[in-house]
């Protein structure tokens, strides 16, 4: 009688508007289901990614809800495994991403019956009875694992192991680093886009069992919301890796947001025994513009404009943007360093030329240019390459490659080097190109760019002062 009389009022609401309608069972068999708290659930669901790109929230109907009954917006479509639609996988992977380690608010439960492809070309979710909070410590952690992961900074990720609750705070972090390396050197070798998530977990669990390894029952969810996304991918692409189109949207995470953690992880990332890292800077700037994921759904991408030139203009309108403060900080003192380090070896240069001319033996002055003189140099050289001339062949054949990690140079340069960086950054045509595309930018991005010299003269006179008084006290 009772499922006769809810094929009824199913039928009659149906009827009565596009609403889609579940009915509990009279006597349950899961007392813990209330639809009220689904409900809301979805309501926060749709609040938080119902403005995402081609994302559709049904929405909640309250006041003809209960406890036994929710009714929500009636949506039609295909379960997203049925359909070959890897666009809609990236567009589920982007709004997965923003869930865990944006808002922290995530749905635990995304299996293929709960992912539609609607009529109309979107990825509509079902279903809010099982959520998930994620912690921003977490969340913080969960990112630097990936970036630790990435740059094979293996000691670091074992430290993120200990946050993220893989392993017990008394596991000696310099044994697991071994095991680590072991577990991902080749793999990350190889590039992170040739890693499988599924592959990847599996190796990870049978090498770390001995460390008492275990998985916290919020990172099994995580597991296996990236897991689903993943399998649904394969069968449009079976090279698709979910972790390889994640990399981009993290690298974008790290490089903007102002958590103290994240900034930290930044730094430390940049910078090993005071020496500025540019290839990571390259790598997670390249890699955060290059996102197949945001590309795709913003759907602005210049195709006109030659590669080189674009990915110049999408650097320098991040670097000037309010997002790309801290970059842009960085950025500023690195080329602060860079022009002192030039100021004195034109200054060396020229006065070695004078003396060399002159008539009468002079024994030379102390050198000026130090070692740290000349990695400054060649870090400003390259600075200006990347700005000047955006992606380098190296690069574009790395990226094709899904190699994330670009290769760091152990800078070992003679004066003779130096000489000649010193004269590729006296030529104009270093600069023209990013001065043109400067004026194809967003006004407040311009703005910005008139502040620069002023900025960086001020870094420069601070350290030129701040030398002459440790010569002068020392």
């Amino acid at each position: 009688m009772f499922k006769k009389r809810a094929a009824e009022l199913r039928s009659a609401l149906v009827q009565l508007g596009p609403a889609f309608v579940k009915i509990a069972q009279a006597v349950s068999s899961r007392p813990e289901m209330d639809y009220e708290a689904e409900a809301q659930n979805g309501l926060k669901f749709r609040k938080l990614f119902g403005q995402l790109p081609d994302v559709v929230i049904p929405d909640m109907y309250l006041e003809l809800s209960s406890r036994r009954v929710l009714i929500m917006e009636w949506v039609e479509g295909q379960k997203l495994s049925e359909v070959k639609d890897l666009h809609l996988v990236e567009v589920g992977l982007y709004c997965s991403l923003t869930q865990l380690l944006e808002s922290g608010f995530y749905h635990a439960d995304p299996h293929p019956g709960n992912l539609l492809r609607t009529y109309d070309g979107k990825l509509a979710y079902l279903d809010f009875g099982m959520m998930g909070e994620f912690k921003q410590d977490l969340r913080d952690g969960l990112i630097e694992a990936c970036l630790h992961l990435v740059n094979r900074e293996f000691d670091a990720l074992a430290g993120d192991f200990v946050t993220l609750g893989l392993l017990p705070p008394t596991a000696q972090t310099s044994d697991v680093a071994q095991a680590l390396t072991g577990v991902f050197q080749n793999a990350v070798t190889k590039g992170i886009r040739n890693i499988s998530f599924g592959d990847l977990s599996g190796n990870l669990g049978r090498t770390m069992y001995k460390f008492k390894f275990q998985i916290p029952s919020y990172f099994s969810l995580v597991i296996r919301s990236l897991a689903v996304l993943e399998g649904v991918a394969l069968s449009s692409d079976p090279n698709y890796k979910v972790l390889g189109s994640s990399y981009p949207w993290i690298a974008r995470k790290v490089l903007t947001d102002s958590s103290p953690q994240l900034r930290s992880t930044l730094q430390a990332l940049l910078y090993k025994d005071g020496t500025f890292r540019i290839d990571r800077l390259e790598s997670l700037i390249t890699e955060s513009l290059r996102s197949t994921t945001n590309e795709t759904l913003s759907g602005r991408e210049e195709k006109a404009d030659k590669q080189s030139r674009l990915a110049m203009k999408r650097i320098l309108k991040f670097t000037l943007s309010e997002q790309g403060d801290f970059v842009r900080d960085i950025l500023l003192e690195e080329l602060a360093k860079g022009m002192d380090a030039l100021n004195r070896a034109t200054f060396e240069k020229a006065a070695s030329g004078v003396i060399s001319r002159l008539p009468i033996t002079f024994s030379l002055p102390p050198r000026l240019v130090e070692d740290e003189d000349i990695k400054n140099l060649e870090t400003l050289r390259r600075l200006m390459l990347v700005l000047s001339d955006g992606l380098t062949k190296e690069q574009n054949q790395g990226l094709e490659k899904g190699n994330y990690l670009l290769r760091e140079v152990d800078i070992q340069m003679t004066w003779n080097d130096a000489v000649v960086v010193l004269q590729k950054l006296g030529s104009s045509k270093e600069f023209l190109p990013m001065l043109s595309v400067i004026l194809e930018l967003p006004a407040s991005a311009q703005q910005q760019s008139f502040r620069l010299p002023v900025d960086l003269t001020g870094r420069l006179a601070s350290r030129i002062i701040a030398r002459t008084i440790r010569r002068l006290v020392l």
